[in-house]
């Protein structure tokens, strides 16, 4: 039985392929919580600054992308050691209707990317109330 954050977010567009295919790519787990007043995404990524990131809203979509160029050069009197890499990667979600897009905030602390995405006043759960019978 599929979460109510898969029927709002759908699955990451690309999880399917890179779970079956040894590509050498790694993708950062991502944790979606829900409270009355937003959606929050948190997106493990040790290593990473926030300079490293650029994440977009096209179409309804939330795309967060990162990509870091890196390079480590030993010089010895006999030998010279140059190593360098490349990592990065796409995570795209599906926002729910209810999520305001113009009100969406990003911050970074500790290796997690947390992404808050308010939900519109129309959206979020309300408290119970009483009718009186006439």
């Amino acid at each position: 039985m599929p979460s109510i954050v898969d029927e709002f977010f759908g699955r990451d567009l690309l999880s399917d392929f890179f779970d079956e295919v040894q590509t050498g790519v790694s993708v950062p787990a991502v944790n979606i919580k829900e409270d009355r007043d937003d959606f929050i995404i948190e997106v493990a990524a040790p290593g990473l600054t926030k300079k490293d990131f650029n994440i977009n809203v096209e179409d309804n979509v939330l795309i967060i992308t990162s990509e870091k160029e890196y390079q480590d050069e030993n010089k010895d009197e006999k030998y010279m050691r140059r190593e360098f890499g490349y990592s990065s990667f796409r995570r795209t979600f599906s926002l729910p209707e209810g999520v305001d897009a113009d009100k969406i905030k990003a911050s970074h602390k500790d290796g997690v990317l947390t992404i808050s995405l308010p939900k519109k006043e129309e959206a979020k759960a309300r408290a119970p109330k009483q009718i009186k019978i006439e």
